[in-house]
Parts: structure tokens; sequence; C-alpha cells
């Protein structure tokens, strides 16, 4: 296992990434906190990202060969210690002052990937600059074209190894518990990376404003003709981020992605979609192994992401739980966070007969 870096700032009564849960409300505000941990509308796609992993079961091997075990993988033309990358999460400065740049300082303490937002509210530049482990760059295609390319552009110069195309929010759910709380950012914090775009229609349709069919809104959200578009532009792999039907896996794959990412937006969008672990073995199949499969939503313990690589994914993504760390701790929480897992995982890992990630499979799934 990996030796744990200097963490003295971690209260001692965590011992999971759930513990860290209320440490972090405190640290936050209430409004933030009600954009960082809600969903849209009555949060059941929110609650069922977490249910899922416990309607799910394991099933232990004995007595295999362990020696020489380990977690590394390639993905998407890196070489990674583990399966598990840090998400993309708008806004990090709600949570931490430092934002994102305490997250990829805590990432590369621990040699995570680390696939930065659009809407960070650090540059682009001076997340790269800091980082000392691989960034995908994560990309809203924006209303403004000329200036979705010139993102693309800034991404490239700067070092990101990927773009992950977010495709399940052309325009934002119905976040309720946003609204009670009155959230908006606070003076200071904004989408620095969208600087300069021209003023386009708003992402977001508001109670009682005019109807959204046949709004300008509407007309800009992005389609796989845009996506084709977006390819062409750069070299660099492009996968794309909330596909939850089989049938749209496949059409991804035929116009040549890198990767597909099952999210449901961390149950943010459309409430009601199903869990992402409980479609995941549809789009694996569907994917048919053409490109990696990536997963997000609901993972907290090293157990989850073992039971969604025995489900076919080949790697996970985590998001909330880094950002308690980090509103708990900095970069250190960040740090510790991915420690737990990774540690977590290596020990479902041998528990499961498993020595390497090529070991995991559905046998391990109990049905």
């Amino acid at each position: 296992m990996t030796p744990l870096p200097k963490l003295a700032q971690i209260p001692a009564a965590i011992a999971a990434l759930a513990d860290y849960e209320a440490f972090a409300r405190e640290r936050m505000t209430p409004s933030a906190w009600a954009y960082l941990s809600g969903g849209a509308a009555d949060e059941l796609t929110l609650a069922d990202n977490l249910a899922a992993f416990q309607r799910v079961r394991l099933l232990g091997r004995v007595l295999e060969d362990l020696n020489g075990g380990h977690t590394r993988l390639q993905l998407c033309g890196l070489d990674l210690d583990y399966p598990i990358l840090l998400a993309p999460v708008a806004f990090q400065q709600l949570a931490h002052p430092a934002g994102e740049l305490s997250s990829v300082l805590g990432a590369s303490a621990m040699g995570a990937a680390m696939v930065v937002s659009t809407q960070a509210s650090v540059s682009l530049e001076a997340i790269a600059e800091a980082a000392q482990t691989p960034l995908w760059f994560q990309l809203y295609i924006q209303a403004d074209r000329d200036f979705t390319r010139d993102l693309v552009r800034r991404a490239e110069a700067a070092g990101y190894r990927a773009l992950v195309v977010t495709v399940d929010a052309p325009v934002n759910g119905m976040r309720n518990r946003e609204q009670r709380a009155g959230f908006a950012l606070p003076e200071g914090v904004e989408a620095v990376n969208l600087r300069g775009m021209r003023s386009l229609p708003p992402s977001v349709a508001q109670p009682g404003a005019s109807p959204l069919f046949g709004s300008q809104l509407l007309a800009h959200a992005p389609t796989w003709k845009d996506l084709e578009w977006l390819q062409s532009l750069t070299c660099l792999p492009v996968l794309v981020k909330g596909v939850m039907n089989p049938l749209d896996a496949t059409r991804a794959v035929e116009r040549g992605v890198a990767g597909i990412v099952v999210s449901n937006h961390g149950g943010r969008t459309l409430d009601g979609m199903p869990a992402t672990l409980d479609v995941l073995p549809a789009v694996v199949r569907a994917v048919d192994g053409k490109v990696p499969v990536l997963l997000d939503g609901g993972i907290r313990r090293g157990t989850d992401v073992l039971k969604a690589l025995a489900l076919g994914a080949d790697a996970v993504m985590i998001g909330r739980p880094y950002v308690h760390g980090l509103a708990t701790a900095g970069a250190s929480g960040v740090a510790h966070v991915l420690h737990l897992l990774r540690t977590e995982l290596e020990v479902a890992m041998a528990l499961g007969g498993c020595a390497t990630l090529a070991d995991i499979d559905a046998s391990l799934i109990w049905r």
C-alpha cells in the first residue's frame, strides 16, 4: 500500500470517506453546502446512486496467490497507479479558499489523475502549473462556439491530456435545494475560464420564466454534430461524460470517442434516472470493449470501486467525497480521501482473491 503523506490537519475522528461530510458541512456556508450536496428536484437519483452500491453484494475468494499484486492500469494513454480519478467539480473555492489548487496538490501527492471543470474557480493554466499529475479537461460545449474552440486550444497548450465532454446537461436540472437556500456565487468566486465569452442565454430555466421549448437556450444546445466538430479541432482523446443509455454509448463509439463516462451528473440533472451502477452493465455490453468505460456517482468505499470494476468499469471518478476532504483540510484532505479509497480497494481485492485489476470480474458479484 502507498505510504500516507504527512496529514497533520486531518481530524482524528476520520476513518472513512463518510466521516468527512460532517466536518465539511461545518466549514461551508449553508448556501455553498446546498450547491455541493444537493441534487435535482426530489433527489431520488442522488439517493439511488448511493443505494445501488448497498444493494450489490460481493463474493470473496480464498487461497489465491496474491504475490506481486498491484492496481496499475493504462487508461487513454495514461499509466496510472490505481483506477480512481478526481471528477470535475465546479467552483471549488466554495469549499476552500485555494479551491482547485489544493485539490490538484492532493491529487499530485497521491498520483491520481484529475479532471478539471470548465467552471473551475481557478484558471486551467494555474491548475496545470501546480500539477504534478496528469490532467484532463472537462468541457461544456458553449453556445459561443468560437470561445469553445479557444478553450480547447488553451487546454492543449497547458498540457492537458484529454478532453472530457459533458453531454447530459444542455440545461441545468431543477435544483430545488439550491433554490430554497438562495444559492448565488459569493463575491470573488466565478467561472474564471469563461471570462470574455459572449453573453448568451443562461444555462438554466427558472420557475416562472418563459417556456423552454422554442427558446434560444435550446437553439444553442450541442448535438452529435457538435461532438464531431469538437473532435475535428483536436488530437487529444475525447471522452463523453453523462452517458446512461446503451444506445447513446453505441452511437458515441461509432463516432470514434476515446472513452465513455457513465454518469447522471451526480443526480443533478434529470431526477428519476437510475443509479449509474445499475445501468453500467448494459453500457459495458454496448461498448463491447472498444473503448474504456468509467463510472461516477455514489462511490464512498473501496468496495464500491471493486463492485464497479467487477460490473465492467475500467476506472471510477469521485466528486463530492474529495470536496468534503478539501473543505475539511485542503490538499491534505484530498490526499487522505484518495489514500483511504485506494487502501480500501486493495484490501477488498485481497479478500476477493484478486492480485491485479485483470482478475476482477463478475464472478465477484453475489446474485
